[in-house]
Formats: C-alpha cells, structure tokens, sequence
C-alpha cells in the first residue's frame, strides 16, 4: 500500500522548513522559545510569530538608538530587560504604518493586526520571565488595542440562489475561449462554492479534501479542522447533487503525479490552492453585489447564520462550524437575532389581564 502523504502533512513539512529559515535571521537566544511552544501551536502560528518578532526586533534596530549599528542575530536573551513600558508603547505605534524588508515596502495594521503582534509578543516575554532568564516584562504594563466588532457579511438568501444561478448559466452570455474555459470549470466551480454555502467549512479545509473523504452513503465529509483534528460535516441533497456532477468531471482528468487523491483539481490538474479558491468566489460574487466584498470566509458566515436562524442552537453552530469556543460563535452571530430579543420583551408577563 503506498504511503499517502495527506495535504495538511504536506503543508506542514514546508511550513517546518520555512520556519527554520525565518528563525536563522532571528536572534539564536529565540530558537528556545519556538522550541517550547512547538508542541501547543500549529506550525502556521509558528510562522506568524516568527515574522512578528522578527518586526520587533526590527524596530529596535531602527527606532532605539542605543542598539545603532548591531545586526539582528547580535542580540542576546538580556537585551529584553533593556526594554520598558514606554518602548513597547512606541513600538505599538510603530506597527501602525512601517516599511518591511530591503524593498522598503509599506506595511500596515489595522487594530486586529496591532493585536496580534502585540500577543506575539507577549506570549514571546512571558516565556522568559517564567523562566527567570529575564527579570522584567514591560509587555504586561502595556494595553492591547481593543477591537471594535464589524457586522458580519454574509449573502442574503436571494443572494445565495443568485450566486449558484449565475455559477450554473453564465456560460450562456460567453463565447470563445471564455467559454471553453467556463465548461471545463463550471461543475468544479459549482460543486466548491455549494460545498463552502451548505457546509460552512474553511477554505484551508476545503482544498485540504481528499476524494476518499467525501461518503455518499451518510452524506458526510471528513475535514481536518484547524489544529488537526478530524471531523465529519454533513451535507444536504443539493451538496449531494453538485459533487456528483463535478466528480463524473473528475473522472476525466489525469492529474500531476503526486495529486492523485485531491479532490479538487485547478486547470493545472494539480490540488487547487486557497488562493485560487478566493479568487472564484470573488469574480463570481462581484456579479450579484457590488457593495459586500465577498470571500470564502463570507460564505461560512453566510451558513453560520442560516444555521443559526432555522436552528436558534448556538451550541450546534459552533460545533459544525469547528468553533473550539462557543463564546467566538456568539460573538458573531448572537447579534443577529434582533427578532428574537424582540419576543423576549412580549414571552414575560408581569401581571395577569
């Protein structure tokens, strides 16, 4: 039997490499804390905090004078006891606008980015002053942003059964080489859009499936969720329908050697990528709304609260959406139910007619 390398091993592998990389521009004293953390974070997250210190550190080099003229793998564990509150607040600021790399490009954060360096950073402090090879943390006497919640975008119902129409019958309007192009995605492009509506999975999870995980017979899916764990989700008959059409499709396509089991191919016939996936369900949302930008993770959204409003069970949504907190599922969509509230304030009585 041939050893099956799944996709998200494979992203693994080249997320380890790619972290090994990073960490040789890093200060050696950091490869402990990485090391420590290996085993209660996903490799992506690794990544993410790696290039957050790394900005960190550029900032010293930078915007602190007394570190003029050193180079970032100079740095020793003591130079994070040099570092006060009011350093940490600059560096705060700094992250709001700030050039990056030797094309001097411009990056920018908002308050969600702010955050999330600043945890990095936090999480990267602590680990060394409960380890005592610090004496300070100026992290903790700083105050992390707080994030303003946006309503959530979603497709309307009729917005939903205009997307899958325009998916289905655009073909009719094109000619040419278009044309050519849209027959040979079409089905593959229905079955992925009305897999991502109807089951409300990630869009890492979606180009992640295998052909052998998808069972007819239960009409379920097995994803491996964020962090690694598997699960199967469920699907209705119109799910059922659009993966059935696209697989007899599939059957006519001999894939890249090493693609065999994906079961989703790009034109490449090669496993489709995250980025492809954004990019289809963009061009096509732009055709039904103009003012809501819509992407993968609008069409979970777009589940999520069709779920939510037949079912009223945020238990239940935050368990088929993969949510490991129920307190992230209610922040999203617990506010939506305005008509609910709504009842509340006529189900109590005070006094008898």
């Amino acid at each position: 039997m041939e050893n099956k390398v799944t996709y998200h091993e494979q992203t693994d592998i080249q997320n380890t490499l790619k972290l090994r990389e990073v960490l040789k521009t890093l200060p050696p004293f950091c490869r402990d804390y990485f090391r420590a953390i290996d085993a209660t974070t996903t490799t992506k997250t690794r990544i993410s905090y790696a290039y957050d210190i790394r900005i960190f550190f550029q900032f010293l080099l930078e915007e602190n004078p007394a570190f003029r003229g050193m180079s970032m793998t100079d740095f020793t564990v003591d130079v994070l006891d040099q570092i006060k509150a009011l350093d940490i607040e600059e560096y705060e600021e700094y992250l709001k606008v700030y050039t990056s790399g030797s094309a001097d490009k411009m990056e920018t954060n908002g308050e969600r980015g702010v955050k999330r360096k600043m945890c990095s950073l936090r999480s990267f402090y602590a680990y060394y002053y409960k380890r005592e090879m610090i004496h300070t943390n100026p992290t903790v006497l700083v105050d992390v942003p707080k994030i303003h919640q946006k309503n959530i975008i979603r497709l309307d119902a009729d917005e939903v059964a205009m997307l899958l129409d325009y998916i289905e019958h655009c073909g009719d309007d094109l000619t040419g080489q278009k044309r050519v192009y849209y027959e040979k995605t079409k089905e593959r492009d229905l079955a992925l859009v009305t897999l991502l509506l109807g089951t409300g999975i990630r869009v890492s999870e979606c180009v992640g499936l295998d052909v052998e995980d998808v069972d007819f017979k239960n009409n379920g899916i097995k994803v491996t969720r964020k962090g690694g764990n598997e699960m199967v989700v469920y699907f209705g008959e119109e799910v059922e329908r659009a993966l059935k059409n696209y697989l007899e499709v599939r059957k006519g396509i001999t894939p890249v050697a090493g693609h065999e089991h994906a079961l989703f191919y790009s034109t490449q016939r090669r496993r489709i990528g995250v980025q492809a996936v954004e990019n289809l369900v963009k061009k096509y949302a732009r055709q039904i709304t103009t003012t809501k930008k819509i992407t993968p993770h609008k069409l979970r959204s777009t589940y999520g609260t069709a779920l939510y409003q037949e079912t009223g069970d945020i238990y239940l949504v935050a368990d088929v959406l993969g949510h490991k907190d129920v307190n992230t599922t209610k922040k999203h969509y617990a506010a939506l139910d305005d008509s609910r509230r709504r009842q509340a304030a006529s189900a109590v009585r005070l006094r008898e007619e």
